[in-house]
């Protein structure tokens, strides 16, 4: 029970109250530091996201697809389309469609009955047993066929045991024509087959019902052939190949086509010019944040102190203490340098005389003050790209086998995982569930300490109203003692 001030007419309230303030000072500042450390944590995880995007987006630099700097045409796209790899060459070619690639395919030859003169469906049985076997270029696959089995079961259970066999079968049973489709997963030449049913004639006409034959065959798949600049391509097994840098999918025989290979540097010169932007914009606000002031004496705001103002003021406030979280961090400032070194060193293993510095494609650092932003020749990197696209590529792409010799884009691309590491290690990721960064066990030892200090402070405040309450059932005591007294000795006058 908490008397206050009944006796002694002190106001009990307000001096504990301010017994307390003192006494938690060394509380609110550490709750303004675990606010402080938050704060901090909250700006390395919003740093930390900007690097991990432009990761994303360096991982372009790394592949040489994306140099690709040239463009291809066909006089007639029906007969043949054609794309680019980093391998094309400027120039005209003549491509003439021989065949095309085509898998083996056949059905029954008549519609099997269930009974005569009633189609069979799916779900019917079939009513006798006996072996299959599927003769192809891979080797002979028998296949037991067992009363009792629905149609849709035969279909499964001859493409199943086809898997992975040459030919490999897709089989099934068509309800509207009564009719087994087979067809081959491959296309060329090798996938024709035989359906042999060993002499079962009763077996045969539930499967391919072809009168009285016992067995069937296809002739039908055939091997793709192109000719490219009167050089015969034969035995293609898919409808694409790739010659002398270019990929030619092929859509219908016919006459020649007139293919034309130019060089298109617009594709890597976006590419590059939109990474940098990113880049720039990244390290500039990073930059920002390394040299922003910090306002010592702004610390974070208590609830009561919030209380006391307007909410302009605290907006203002907060802007101070919030100023220079990561101003001059060590591991920002040393990944600003090796980021700047992995875009400006010469790359290693090219040869002699080729391009190896980005200086030499017109990209170029600024000012030391600029922080690193990079800066395009827009004239001389388009020239680069038009006149040297191999090189481009090998200066971004470069890959030795001891792996020193790594192209601009695998190192930038290298750096940016190591930043986004050690940051994730400092600081933690929003994206994980499981946090054991630095900063994320400084926070969690804080709670206990603030948890420590407030059973201290309850226990505190507790002991000065037990003293409080003692000293006014005191004065009570001595106050009814003398009125006791004054009635008892002077006849209560």
């Amino acid at each position: 029970m908490r008397i206050g001030g009944l006796a002694s007419g002190m106001d009990t309230d307000s001096i504990i109250r301010d017994l307390m303030k003192v006494q938690k000072m060394p509380l609110d500042k550490l709750m303004q530091k675990k606010a402080f450390t938050e704060w901090q944590q909250e700006a390395f995880r919003d740093t930390n996201l900007a690097l991990s995007n432009l990761r994303t987006s360096a991982s372009n630099l790394r592949l040489q697809s994306s140099f690709n700097a040239y463009s291809a045409t066909s006089s007639d796209s029906s007969g043949v389309t054609v794309s680019t790899t980093g391998n094309a060459v400027s120039g005209t070619y003549k491509v003439q469609v021989m065949s095309l690639a085509s898998s083996a395919k056949m059905h029954s030859i008549n519609a099997i009955e269930k009974e005569p003169g009633v189609a069979a469906k799916s779900t019917d049985q079939i009513t006798t047993n006996g072996i299959m076997t599927v003769k192809g270029s891979g080797g002979d696959i028998e296949i037991e066929i067992t009363e009792g089995m629905t149609y849709a079961e035969v279909a499964k259970k001859l493409q199943d045991s086809t898997a992975g066999q040459v030919p490999e079968l897709r089989v099934s049973f068509d309800d509207t024509t009564s009719r087994f489709f087979i067809s081959t997963k491959g296309m060329g030449a090798e996938q024709n087959f035989t359906l042999d049913f060993n002499g079962n004639a009763a077996l045969a006409k539930q499967i391919i019902n072809d009168g009285d034959a016992t067995s069937l065959t296809t002739t039908n798949a055939t091997d793709g052939a192109v000719k490219f600049d009167g050089i015969e391509i034969n035995g293609l097994k898919t409808n694409r190949t790739t010659v002398n840098g270019l990929i030619l999918d092929l859509k219908q025989a016919g006459p020649e086509t007139t293919v034309t290979v130019q060089s298109n540097p617009e594709k890597p010169l976006a590419m590059i010019k939109d990474f940098v932007e990113k880049y720039n914009e990244t390290i500039s606000t990073i930059e920002k944040q390394l040299i922003e002031k910090r306002y010592p004496d702004f610390q974070p705001l208590s609830d009561a102190q919030k209380k006391d103002m307007t909410e302009n003021e605290i907006e203002l406030w907060e802007e101070k203490a919030r100023s220079g979280l990561l101003r001059n961090d060590p591991t920002l400032r040393k990944a600003m340098q090796d980021l700047r070194r992995a875009f400006m060193d010469p790359v290693e293993g090219i040869v002699a005389g080729n391009i190896s510095l980005l200086s030499q494609i017109g990209i170029n650092t600024g000012a030391y003050t600029e922080g690193g932003k990079l800066f395009i020749d827009e004239v001389k990197l388009t020239e680069a790209l038009n006149k040297k696209p191999d090189e481009v590529m090998q200066l971004f792409t470069n890959k030795s086998e001891d792996g020193t010799g790594l192209g601009i884009g695998d190192r930038v691309y290298k750096e940016l995982n190591e930043i986004v590491k050690s940051l994730s290690s400092q600081a933690g990721s929003p994206s994980s569930s499981v946090d054991n960064s630095i900063i994320s066990k400084k926070i969690r030892r804080m709670n206990e300490e603030i948890s420590r200090w407030e059973d201290k402070m309850i226990r505190l405040e507790d002991r000065y109203w037990k003293q409080f309450t003692a000293m006014e059932k005191a004065l009570s005591q001595m106050n009814s003692q003398s009125m006791w007294m004054q009635q008892n000795m002077f006849g209560g006058m």
